[in-house]
């Protein structure tokens, strides 16, 4: 029975991480083809005079590389696996402080 909680649990999460994968790919898909297509008319219009076209990739490329820091595992700043280090830290470190006093004493 046991088994079953654990094998349901690991698909739960292997079919949650899949999607979020499967979303950010579609949203890379989406910003290449839109940039390809901004590039395109810049060039007709202008003949990239006036690459306007590259403030859309920037701001946009941002969005998209901190969707794939937080897909891929990259928390920017401080993110969950952060606060859960840091908690985990000053427990060990209040347990130190106090077996030092309990041993002094």
């Amino acid at each position: 029975m046991e088994n079953i909680d654990k094998n349901t649990i690991k698909y739960a999460t292997a079919k949650k991480r899949v999607r979020e994968l499967k979303k950010f790919y579609g949203k890379l898909a989406t910003y290449l083809i839109f940039i390809a297509i901004f590039a395109g008319i810049n060039y007709y219009t202008n003949e990239w005079r006036n690459a306007w076209f590259l403030w859309i990739a920037l701001f946009w490329g941002i969005g998209i590389a901190i969707h794939a820091g937080k897909v891929f595992g990259f928390d920017m700043f401080f993110g969950k696996n952060w606060e859960e280090r840091k908690i985990n830290e000053v427990m060990n470190k209040e347990e130190t402080e106090e077996a030092n006093r309990s041993r002094w004493e």
